[in-house]
C-alpha cells in the first residue's frame, strides 16, 4: 500500500477541490533533509497546508476519513 499513498493523496485533494502542489524531493537530498528537520517527520510525502505541517499520508487519510482534514482545509482557504 505505501506506494499507493501519494496517489491517494493526491485524489482526495482532487476530489475535494483543493488546489495543492507537489515538489519533487527525490532530486534534492538538502532539500529532503532541510524538510524532515523542519517537520520533525521521518518520512515522505509530507502533507503542508497553509504552510503548516499536516502530517504524512497515513494521518491525511485518517483525517479525510475523520473529516478532520475537510475542516483543516476550509479554515486555511477561508483565512
Amino acid at each position: 500500500m505505501g506506494t499507493l499513498l501519494p496517489v491517494l493523496k493526491s485524489q482526495i485533494l482532487t476530489m475535494l477541490n483543493t488546489p495543492f502542489e507537489a515538489v519533487n524531493i527525490l532530486e534534492d537530498e538538502s532539500l529532503r533533509s532541510g524538510m524532515k528537520e523542519f517537520s520533525q517527520w521521518p518520512t515522505f510525502p509530507q502533507v503542508y497546508i497553509h504552510g503548516e505541517f499536516y502530517g504524512g499520508c497515513d494521518i491525511m487519510i485518517e483525517g479525510y476519513q475523520s473529516g478532520e482534514l475537510v475542516e483543516t482545509l476550509e479554515a486555511a482557504l477561508n483565512s
